[in-house]
């Protein structure tokens, strides 16, 4: 009973491994990727506490042309308490 649940285990790999090889032979032959590819968004360090986050969802300030970008309020008032 074991070598049949192995020898299926086996045989899904042996499968898994086939697909994801025709997937990428396809793809290389249409020249379009066949996944959607998850494009990343580059974090921005705290000036005050250095935390990284992520912009556009936490408070910032624009001082001299630059936007910084903070954890919280209290990292940002600190910094214009500077």
């Amino acid at each position: 009973m074991l070598r049949v649940i192995l020898l299926g285990i086996l045989l899904l790999i042996v499968a898994r491994m086939f697909w994801r090889v025709m997937d990428g032979i396809l793809e290389g032959v249409s020249g379009k990727p066949r996944r959607q590819v998850r494009s990343g968004v580059k974090l921005q360090r705290d000036p005050v506490c250095g935390t990284f986050v992520k912009p556009g969802s936490v408070p910032s300030l624009t001082a001299g042309g630059t936007t910084h970008y903070f954890c919280s309020e209290k990292c940002r008032n600190e910094y214009v308490a500077r």
